[in-house]
């Protein structure tokens, strides 16, 4: 097919998935500047101070004791994360159903996965996040050194992370919370609360839903452990400036006024879109993943239905229930049909 092809096809379709950007560079508005900030450091140049200028810069923004940018999506920040706090023969509590680079982090610094496992909601078939209740009987009777939550979860349930970093906090074990789904939460009131303030360590995917290029993500940390050794253990020596650079203008845009605003519109309309679509029944407590049942339609077929004859792809689907990921550039338009398709749908079923 090729790549030409790909771009083509996915051209005609309505994504609600990752990215959140929808194809449309509205950060960076001239593809052609990333081409200028390609660069290296030479006496001409000096991108490291720049970057440490822009990281400094972003830390005031969240609150965080340092933040790292990321071109290598949030698994690196979790796997550094892991070799900070962790050493060989640590034992490490993740879920048994974690993101692989969870165990590959484990692996990676030689400490010893202890899983854990989180309720499912039976109502949309799909675990929901991290308790206190799932992970400290564990802390009682294992000598664990880190706690990997993950929250929002794909679906969009998140945990109260201040109840688990102070349940933590007891037993001497570091918090690493990958809220990957989670970049808009600092920049709203509206969305639940961030975990960049609270967590040891916070990891965050601005493609996800921030708007952000592939794959380019944050490690937040509020210790004094070492992250940047632990990033260049396993980060390129060849960093690309321009990727670094589109994190810095998309964390100036999220905080700006516009950007703000964008985000209020954004939940107004998806709001509003819950509202008129009254035969759907909504799942979890992030308004940005929508999280979707129709009764008389198993999510398999709200699946296949939406893409096979309206041409709308959802980011993840199970027997029950299926979910339209939205970020900071789903546009009214993509809004607007999706409400018309739903409410087409829920007439056809009733």
């Amino acid at each position: 097919m090729g790549l030409v092809a790909l771009l083509k096809k996915s051209c005609r379709t309505t994504l609600f998935t990752t990215p959140s950007h929808s194809q449309r560079l509205f950060i960076f508005s001239k593809l052609r500047n990333l081409y200028k900030l390609d660069i290296s450091e030479t006496e001409a140049h000096n991108p490291e101070k720049a970057l440490q200028e822009a990281e400094h810069y972003a830390s005031n923004v969240y609150g965080t004791v340092k933040t790292k940018f990321l071109t290598n999506g949030s698994s690196s920040g979790v796997i550094a994360s892991v070799l900070a706090c962790a050493k060989n023969g640590d034992n490490v509590l993740i879920t048994d159903n974690a993101h692989p680079c969870h165990l590959n982090a484990v692996k990676l610094a030689g400490a010893i996965p202890v899983y854990y496992k989180t309720k499912i909601s039976n109502e949309f078939g799909v675990n929901i996040a991290a308790s206190c209740n799932d992970i400290e009987p564990l802390l009682k009777n294992q000598n664990i050194k880190a706690v990997i939550v993950t929250s929002p979860t794909y679906e969009g349930y998140v945990a109260d992370v201040a109840a688990l970093k102070s349940l933590c906090e007891n037993y001497n074990a570091y918090l690493i919370v990958d809220e990957a789904h989670g970049a808009l939460y600092p920049f709203s009131d509206r969305l639940p609360q961030s975990a960049v303030k609270i967590a040891d360590f916070t990891v965050q995917s601005l493609h996800k839903t921030a708007g952000g290029l592939n794959p380019t993500a944050l490690l937040h940390t509020n210790t004094c452990l070492d992250v940047d050794s632990s990033l260049a253990m396993i980060n390129t020596t060849s960093p690309s400036y321009p990727l670094l650079a589109s994190i810095e203008a998309n964390i100036r845009f999220l905080n700006s006024v516009k950007g703000r605003a964008k985000i209020e519109h954004l939940i107004d309309s998806l709001l509003n879109l819950k509202e008129v679509c009254k035969g759907c029944d909504f799942g979890g407590d992030d308004i940005t993943k929508l999280l979707i049942k129709i009764n008389g339609l198993s999510g398999y077929d709200l699946s296949e239905l939406l893409f096979d004859k309206y041409k709308i792809e959802d980011e993840k689907t199970n027997k029950i229930s299926t979910m339209l990921l939205c970020g900071i550039g789903t546009d009214d338009a993509k809004i607007l049909r999706l409400k018309k398709v739903l409410l087409s749908i829920i007439k056809k079923c009733n």
